[in-house]
């Protein structure tokens, strides 16, 4: 078998950032300059260090970020209003909630308030839908740095079969519904599925979004297997086996450095277009 091909995501993701240097600079003589809000509620340090990595990442490329931080014992409706502020605002383009909010937040509820003009990080049951459907315009930015990842490499999709392992809202559904309007044969599998290995050995493409540490094994794979691992664990970790997976996939994401990086891109990316699509309206 021929050598196999690491899928590099910090390649896809300088590509990816490298095209939106001109069009910020196209925008700014406009008058207009892309901008993210992003909402931090409570101290999770993971999720301050996300903030703070997607802040520096406009910051390059001359996107404005606001950092929304609230307290702990910010309730549903003070956060609400936050977002509608944030909505009929316009000066921002887009609007990202940190995920996880504190326990007593009904983070669904927060999700849902977000424009859907605005909504860059796919979070809303709207924009899923229409995701679903094939002309969403702003998909879960994982799912579609996975299809960056396809493109950029020329990877075949169609008549081939891919198996997503996971099910969330933001990753393992969004993804095996685009990859289904993309003429793939896709099966959704998730920790009640039987035979899980037996299924894997038939896949073409497999998306590890399980949430588990090298939970997906090389053995498992046939010959030849794509493997695009949306994983990460604890201590820089994915969720397929990468030493294991690398001997029998075709071509593999490595992690970190893989899915990751052109995940943050992807936000930059659809924040300008929600941008330029604003321009347009006060164009006219």
């Amino acid at each position: 078998m021929l050598e196999t091909l690491i899928l590099d995501g910090k390649r896809v993701a300088t590509d990816v950032k490298d095209s939106l240097k001109e069009r910020v600079e196209t925008l700014s003589t406009q008058g207009v300059t892309p901008c993210l809000a992003t909402i931090l509620v409570g101290n999770d340090p993971s999720s301050a260090t996300y903030v703070k990595m997607k802040g520096n990442a406009c910051k390059k490329l001359g996107i404005k970020s606001i950092k929304v931080e609230l307290p702990e014992a910010t309730t549903t409706e003070e956060l609400l209003q936050k977002i509608s502020d944030l909505n009929n605002d316009t000066t921002v383009h887009g609007i990202l909630l940190q995920h996880p909010v504190p326990s007593h937040i009904d983070e669904r509820a927060a999700f849902e308030a977000i424009a859907i003009e605005k909504d860059v990080d796919g979070v809303t049951s709207l924009g899923f839908g229409q995701t679903a459907l094939g002309f969403g315009d702003y998909p879960s930015c994982t799912p579609a740095a996975i299809m960056a990842i396809i493109d950029y490499y020329n990877l075949p999709l169609e008549g081939k079969k891919a198996v997503v392992v996971g099910r969330s809202p933001i990753l393992g559904k969004p993804v095996s519904m685009m990859l289904l309007n993309r003429n793939a044969t896709v099966t959704t599998c998730h920790s009640y599925t039987k035979n899980l290995p037996d299924i894997l050995a038939t896949a073409d493409i497999v998306v590890a979004a399980v949430g588990k540490p090298n939970f997906i094994k090389g053995e498992w794979l046939k010959d030849g297997a794509v493997v695009l691992d949306a994983g990460y664990n604890k201590g820089n970790i994915g969720d397929a086996d990468y030493d294991s997976c690398y001997e029998k996939a075709s071509a593999i994401t490595p992690v970190p450095g893989g899915v990751g990086p052109v995940t943050i891109s992807m936000l930059l990316k659809q924040t300008v277009d929600s941008a330029e699509k604003y321009a347009k309206q006060v164009s006219f």
